[in-house]
């Protein structure tokens, strides 16, 4: 079983909210983009806060930017040397690694799992939509695992279990869903 870190660890480690925030917003999903006026709406902060954490995020190069008319984007650099390792971090920070492992040691024939919803979607909420590809899954050992995760991480967990072919029929075309694990790696 892996060790991961609750969401109060990572601001112990981290003391600005602004910063775990945007670690969240743009290092869970890599696709995800913003701009520091939608920033300001969603994390309900001032714009000089988060200006000064985009500035120093873009500074360290963990941030890219580019223009849309007159907004500038910001997304996560995925050539930076840290990009990996800071993903992973927040992955164990919600508690996702732990219900991967343990679904792929002893619950069924794990294919491909997804994180929908707002989490994919680089909006850290107070709930985690997973979706899990395969079959002859272990439903009271996966919903125990849920159950005991959640105690450990101030997150609800949502899963849906389904069979592999039948993607297309809970992943809409062009939603923002997050592939994290395939058994192809």
């Amino acid at each position: 079983m892996s060790i991961f870190f609750t969401q109060t660890m990572l601001e112990y480690l981290i003391t600005s909210k602004t910063r775990v925030k945007l670690l969240l917003k743009f290092f869970l999903n890599s696709r995800t983009t913003a701009y520091l006026r939608n920033l300001e709406t969603e994390f309900g902060e001032s714009t000089n806060a988060i200006r000064q954490e985009l500035n120093r995020f873009e500074k360290a190069g963990l941030l890219i930017s580019s223009f849309s008319g007159n907004k500038k984007v910001f997304q996560a650099n995925t050539d930076h040397p840290y990009f990996l390792d800071i993903h992973r971090i927040l992955i164990k920070q919600v508690g996702i690694d732990q219900i991967i492992d343990e679904v792929v040691l002893r619950s069924g024939n794990l294919r491909k799992a997804y994180i929908t919803g707002d989490f994919a979607q680089g909006k850290p909420g107070k709930v985690i939509d997973i979706l899990l590809v395969g079959n002859h899954f272990n439903l009271a050992f996966l919903a125990n695992l849920v159950e005991q995760t959640e105690k450990n991480i101030s997150l609800k967990i949502r899963y849906n279990t389904i069979m592999p072919g039948h993607e297309d029929e809970y992943i809409k075309h062009g939603e923002n869903t997050m592939l994290i694990w395939t058994s192809e790696d």
